[in-house]
């Protein structure tokens, strides 16, 4: 049974902060006829573990040339994403239940310049990556080191010829902070069991692969050492389809 303790803590006005066991509730404030429900819950706990263990960005660091930057290019299916940023304050809870609405700033995609906390607006499959690599290569010619980037694709997204231009590159050009998060669930229509990994460790990546629930192997899987090399992380979750 909900009670007002639950009301207060959603809505952000009491002083516990928000976490994991709060975003399905997060989610339920978001409503509407184009939720992509599988799409958006298929990145949960990945998004979880990247936000509250492993990023090094906060509300207040969002404009630090040295965060960490995160690119969601699997950007249709938000909900997820918008509850994990409401959970670390980057966006406010109340803009929640306006999701999809002509005047909210939470649209069915997201929008760099009003979704605080997002750096590119996306949706369009076969962006992320390409986009993700230049950053990569912008942020070593500054000689900002520091900085990892981030990119969660979904696996039908490797249907699209971008990416493999952007894997086949990123390899060779030793872009050791380039971080790739693949969630694989049954999507692509031109894959193979093992493909996704094969794929990559071919153009020199390191690569993983984990349960896509499991937040320690997520977490380890992250965390993992590739000197010299860019990062993939493939998440398996429930089909789309069941």
């Amino acid at each position: 049974m909900k009670t007002a303790a639950d009301d207060s803590r959603i809505h952000g006005d009491d002083s516990r902060t928000l976490g994991y066991e709060d975003l399905p509730r997060l989610m339920g404030l978001m409503t509407g006829d184009e939720k992509h429900g599988p799409a958006a819950t298929s990145t949960l706990d990945v998004l979880w573990v990247l936000y509250d263990r492993v990023l090094r960005v906060t509300p207040e660091r969002s404009q630090d040339p040295v965060r960490d930057r995160f690119l969601l290019s699997k950007g249709h299916g938000p909900m997820a994403y918008y509850a994990v940023l409401a959970a670390k304050g980057f966006v406010p809870v109340e803009w929640l239940p306006g999701f999809g609405a002509y005047d909210s700033p939470l649209g069915h995609h997201p929008d760099r310049v009003l979704v605080p906390g997002a750096e590119i607006g996306s949706g369009s499959l076969g962006h992320g990556l390409p986009i993700a690599v230049g950053t990569a290569l912008g942020l070593r010619a500054q000689g900002l080191r520091e900085p990892g980037v981030w990119v969660l694709i979904g696996d039908a997204e490797l249907d699209e010829g971008s990416n493999h231009e952007a894997i086949a590159f990123a390899g060779p050009a030793g872009l050791d902070r380039l971080h790739t998060v693949v969630i694989d669930n049954s999507s692509a229509g031109h894959a193979r069991p093992g493909g996704i990994a094969a794929r990559f460790e071919a153009a020199g990546w390191s690569a993983v692969t984990v349960d896509g629930r499991d937040h320690e192997a997520l977490y380890a899987a992250f965390t993992a050492p590739h000197p010299g090399r860019p990062h993939v992380v493939i998440a398996r979750v429930e089909p789309k389809n069941g």
